[in-house]
Formats: structure tokens, C-alpha cells, sequence
């Protein structure tokens, strides 16, 4: 990975002489060009749209022939696999691809095809650059009894929370009363299954709560708060959801705490889409997240100087939750 020169200033404070060379702490790794990686992205996924999602074959054909071209491999190349195993995993799961999965994890609704599996699959590349050397909460146990994770339920009570989220049911009964509601009131909240646990790192909270507020002043009369479908994961309820045949990758910055899950489709009803779509992308222009369009629901994922030092939030009282 290419390495960018910091200011030396705080390294030549008291030096008599300088070295030749400065040491390798004054230096830090430069990110991709992931605005020319995006837009060679979308260009791809229009070629592989042009073949039916049973056409794997032609599809794994031309990612074969195009992974290789520039644009793509300053990315694939800082991704903790590297780029050789990286685009052999893209194309197994091409070659695997069976017609029906689910983009996202916190939504109902059915496959974006073929073509879209690979546009999320190319995208989430940029969280694993960002967090993929990361270590994931391995088992639901360990992300229940993390300290570096709040309780939303928590935040909810004490009016902390901006945003809107549910949990899963865990009953039969509670399931049946989660589709009675959908029958008899539809449209009063999204079609999400909600969360499995319902917890998230404070940086995620303070960063969605901004989010949250602007949403809120811009947004025409009536429109719901923000609602977030999914947050912090284990690993295993990753592995979980690719069994029930969602588009669940790893490395995953779900499984670091960084990355949550936004409906969108629902705004529509609202006529407020645009103006969420328009506060993720612009914030994805700002450098401070990752934004994966997953049909139903948006992804993002904090960027790292993000997660280190949000704009104007307010962590304190979040971190107080914690644990």
C-alpha cells in the first residue's frame, strides 16, 4: 500500500539533526481513489446487466477480464485478502449465484438479481479496506457483552436516540402480531424484520442521531424520524443470514459495530426518499461513510476518521451507556 508523508513537525520538535529518512510513524497509508473505484463500479454493473441473472457464466466472463483493469486494483489491492483472492471470491460467488437472495439483511422484498449482488459485493470492498483487519464479534455472547457497545433500548428511555428501530420477534406469537399489524395497518412502518440485538457503538449512534436531526428539518411535515434496520452483528449471525440466502459478506463492518442499515423505500410515502438519498450521498461525498444502495434499505459505514472523531457529537453521555 502506498504511504503518504504526515507533518513532521511534531518529529523534528527537538531534533538537533534530521535523519535522512524520517521514521515509519510519520507516515500513513494513502486510501484509494474510491470516487474513480465507484463510478468503474457502476460502469460494470451496466455490462452485467445486459445478461439474465441465470447467465453467470458471461458474467464471470467479463469480471474476469475487467477485475484486472486499473481502476479496480488500488481497492482490491488494500483489502486484508489482497486482490487475487479477493476477485476469486467475487467470481466464486458469481458462478454460485442462485436467483432469489435477499440484498439486505434487515428488509423483506425480493432479489435485486445477479447484477446488483455484485454492484454491493464491489462496494463493500471499501468497508474491508476501511475495517476488514478489524476483529469482528465472533458470537452473539461476545457482541451482548461488549463494552465498547451500547444499548439502544437504554438510549430510547433516556430520549437519547433521534432515530427510530425495532426488534425481531421472538416468539410465534409476536410474529403473528407483526403480520396482523402489517395486514391491518400497512404503510404504518417499514416491511423490516428488525433487529436481532439492538446494540451499536456509540460513534454509530452519535453519527445517525446527526443524521437524524437534519433528516427531521428537511423532510416535509408528518415524515416519520429515520429508521434503522440493522447495526452491530456477530459473526455468526452473519454466517446465519447467508444460510437464509441474504447477500451477508466477510469481513462485514456490521461485525466491527461501524456499519448500519437505513430503510429508504418506505419514504416514499412519505415523498421523502430523495431527500434521505441526498443526505447519505452527500455525506458519502464529504468522506465520512460508505453508502451501498441495497433496494429497500441503504447501507453505511463510518470511515475510520469518522469513527475516531465524529463532527460536533456528542459522545459522552452515549459512552455512559456503554457496557
Amino acid at each position: 500500500m502506498t504511504l503518504c508523508r504526515q507533518t513532521p513537525t511534531a518529529w523534528l520538535a527537538g531534533q538537533g539533526v534530521a535523519p535522512n529518512r524520517p521514521p515509519m510513524a510519520d507516515f500513513a497509508p494513502c486510501e484509494p481513489d474510491f470516487g474513480t473505484y465507484r463510478a468503474a463500479v457502476g460502469e460494470l454493473v451496466g455490462e452485467l446487466a445486459q445478461f439474465g441473472d441465470s447467465d453467470s457464466e458471461s458474467a464471470e466472463h467479463i469480471l474476469g477480464r475487467r477485475l484486472d483493469e486499473e481502476q479496480f486494483a488500488a481497492v482490491l489491492e488494500a483489502t486484508p485478502d489482497g486482490r487475487d483472492e479477493t476477485i476469486a471470491r467475487v467470481l466464486f460467488d458469481v458462478r454460485n449465484f442462485q436467483p432469489g437472495l435477499r440484498t439486505n439483511a434487515g428488509s423483506r422484498g425480493g432479489s435485486d438479481g445477479l447484477a446488483a449482488m455484485v454492484r454491493i459485493s464491489m462496494l463493500a470492498q471499501i468497508d474491508s479496506v476501511w475495517w476488514g483487519r478489524a476483529r469482528g464479534y465472533l458470537t452473539d455472547d461476545e457482541l451482548i457483552d461488549s463494552a465498547e457497545l451500547v444499548d439502544l433500548d437504554e438510549l430510547s428511555d433516556a430520549g437519547q436516540l433521534r432515530f427510530r428501530y425495532r426488534h425481531q420477534p421472538e416468539t410465534l406469537l409476536g410474529r403473528a402480531a407483526r403480520k396482523a399489524e402489517r395486514r391491518t395497518l400497512p404503510g404504518r412502518s417499514p416491511r423490516t424484520a428488525g433487529m436481532w440485538l439492538a446494540r451499536a457503538r456509540p460513534q454509530a449512534v452519535a453519527w445517525l442521531n446527526q443524521l437524524a436531526d437534519e433528516f427531521a428539518r428537511l423532510a416535509p411535515p408528518g415524515t416519520p424520524p429515520v429508521w434503522v434496520t440493522s447495526l452491530a452483528r456477530s459473526v455468526a449471525q452473519q454466517r446465519r443470514l447467508k444460510e437464509l440466502g441474504y447477500v451477508a459478506l466477510l469481513p462485514s463492518a456490521h461485525c466491527v459495530g461501524f456499519a448500519a442499515d437505513i430503510e429508504m423505500a418506505w419514504y416514499r410515502r412519505f415523498h421523502a426518499h430523495r431527500i434521505l438519498r441526498g443526505l447519505l450521498l452527500d455525506r458519502q461525498r464529504a468522506g465520512e461513510v460508505n453508502v451501498i444502495d441495497e433496494g429497500q434499505a441503504w447501507h453505511v459505514c463510518l470511515r475510520p476518521r469518522i469513527a475516531r472523531n465524529p463532527r460536533d457529537v456528542r459522545l459522552n453521555s452515549l459512552r455512559r451507556h456503554a457496557g
